[in-house]
């Protein structure tokens, strides 16, 4: 089982998971300036439903606010950011490097990602740098929290106190080989999980039944990515441009034959049905808000979804003792 007392960084998205509480994290989708209010106007509207904020780090290879320069913003405001890395842009020397600083911030948490291609983005002559994979950053920072050492083997005078996260995508194929490889991420050293987005619960519960035939949910907390749809045209948009992102027929024709002025907030009535239903699944530890440049609608959802205040994961038991009860 996963320990209830050793806290890797005592954020407190990491206390809310190791307490049993059903964790939300969401993202503050980095801004295309240079002032600071633009960070904590998104993080202000985040906070108060959020265990765990997340800088992202130039998704789809497009540049904005750099993410270490969010979790400094939000760490001086008092917030508790999750630091994403990307492996896209920086070598092994520059990574380790910003670990230390995020730590020294007061940065407790960390999702190490491995990042999209430059093609992806608007710069695709950019350089790329891959030093290293998204398993192989895990690896180096729990070196560097667990055994105090940089990759060269020098020790550290304090090592970083982080809880690690990586992602996951049950939605597209291989199927078999997902579960697969969230194991060879768990090995490396994550503590949480975020999914990519969640509109088909049916392939995420049997991803999640792998899961636990593997014992997976017992050695990281899993936690399922959400968010709302504008529109069937957002929906056509996300499921054709946007990679890894998977939204079965039926809920873009659902959003289509919805009357104009209520598709959004039928895109919201889905994402919380979504999150009902998630909430069930055995295994699932919480839920990843991603609301792209929609920020304000995370609370709604969330008081819609009936998250506050923070329920406790439910008791999911055993075919025995479900026989033992009876």
């Amino acid at each position: 089982m996963i320990d209830q007392t050793k806290f890797k960084s005592g954020s407190r998205l990491e206390r809310v998971l190791r307490s049993g509480r059903f964790a939300v994290t969401s993202e503050l989708n980095p801004p295309d300036s240079a002032d600071p209010e633009d960070v904590y106007r998104a993080a202000l509207v985040l906070s108060s439903v959020c265990d765990g904020i997340n800088a992202v780090d130039a998704s789809g290879a497009h540049c904005h606010m750099s993410s270490v320069a969010i979790c400094a913003l939000l760490t001086r405001a008092g917030y508790d950011p999750v630091y994403q890395v990307a492996c896209r842009d920086r070598n092994r020397i520059a990574i380790q490097g910003d670990l230390l600083g995020a730590a020294a911030m007061g940065v407790g948490n960390v999702l190490c990602i491995t990042g999209d291609d430059v093609s992806a983005g608007d710069q695709p002559e950019a350089k790329r740098v891959f030093d290293f994979d998204s398993i192989q950053l895990l690896n180096t920072a729990r070196i560097m929290r667990d055994e105090g050492i940089f990759l060269s083997g020098r020790k550290l005078t304090t090592p970083p106190r982080l809880f690690l996260g990586a992602a996951a995508n049950p939605f597209v194929p291989p199927y078999d080989w997902r579960p697969l490889r969230l194991a060879k991420k768990i090995a490396a050293g994550a503590d949480f999980i975020q999914t990519q987005y969640c509109f088909d619960v049916p392939r995420l519960q049997e991803y999640m039944k792998r899961v636990r035939d593997l014992g997976l949910h017992e050695k990281a907390f899993i936690l399922i990515g959400v968010g709302p749809l504008r529109s069937d045209k957002a929906a056509e948009f996300m499921r054709t441009k946007v990679p890894g992102v998977v939204i079965p027929d039926a809920v873009v024709e659902r959003l289509r034959k919805t009357p104009p002025k209520q598709k959004v907030s039928e895109g919201k009535r889905i994402c919380v049905e979504i999150i009902q239903q998630v909430r069930e699944i055995e295994g699932v530890a919480g839920i990843h808000v991603m609301a792209y440049r929609q920020e304000e609608l995370v609370a709604e959802l969330i008081q819609e979804a009936g998250l506050l205040p923070r329920p406790k994961r439910p008791v999911h038991k055993s075919p025995e003792e479900t026989d033992a009860a009876a």
